[in-house]
């Protein structure tokens, strides 16, 4: 079973690496691919290049098993659309692999503003990661086209169609608090991992008037 966590990772933290890991362990998958998006369509441009983002996902998982770095969405020109990058796994994958779209409760609970977002139950499962207590949406659009279940299992059963809600450790961690600070000159220690760290100081990333979204 293999899992997909999209996002701009500008950059990437442990807020999106500590509940991605319990994934990765609760679903028992074979690999969770970090796919950095390259036009996000839902957001402004990354303050970021594409490959400084990529490459700080790179070290940021660097040594985990089973966490593998995925360019396909970077190296793919337009909208960086989560159909499109679900359809291109399937082609890689085949028909019959389980595969796994993990996503955060706002996400899910505003998925049918997605593009093409009927055509994702037939490409992969839904796994929504959200902290211990929240409440889950049951009336979101989503859930009129793919079932929920309570068993992982079921998950590796089937190669796409249903949905699962998984609690993970949430960390208060937001990528533009990261940025901020890095601007007025303080510390992201102890938000992000050591090599993210070192990579935006040696790249200069997120100073002032030293922004490279291209």
């Amino acid at each position: 079973m293999i899992g997909v966590l999209g996002g701009t990772f500008d950059p990437i933290h442990f807020g999106h690496l500590r509940p991605a890991l319990e994934v990765h362990e609760c679903l028992g998958l074979r690999e969770l691919r970090f796919i950095p998006s390259h036009v996000p369509p839902h957001r402004g441009a990354p303050a970021a290049a594409a490959r400084h983002r990529l490459a700080m996902v790179e070290r940021a998982i660097a040594g985990v098993p089973g966490f593998r770095a995925d360019s396909r969405e970077l190296n793919r020109p337009g909208p960086s659309y989560t159909v499109d990058t679900l359809h291109s796994l399937r082609g890689e994958i085949g028909s019959d692999g389980p595969l796994v779209l993990i996503m955060g409760l706002d996400a899910f609970a505003g998925l049918d503003a997605w593009h093409r977002w009927r055509e994702i139950p037939a490409l992969a499962h839904v796994v929504v990661a959200h902290r211990p207590g929240s409440s889950v949406p049951q009336h979101a659009a989503y859930l009129g086209l793919a079932p929920a279940t309570e068993s992982p299992s079921a998950l590796a059963d089937r190669a796409s169609g249903l949905v699962f809600f998984q609690s993970v450790t949430q960390l208060d961690i937001s990528a533009t608090d990261i940025r901020e600070r890095l601007r007025a000159g303080r510390s992201p220690r102890y938000l992000l991992p050591d090599s993210v760290r070192h990579y935006i100081t040696e790249h200069a990333l997120y100073q002032p008037d030293t922004e490279d979204p291209q």
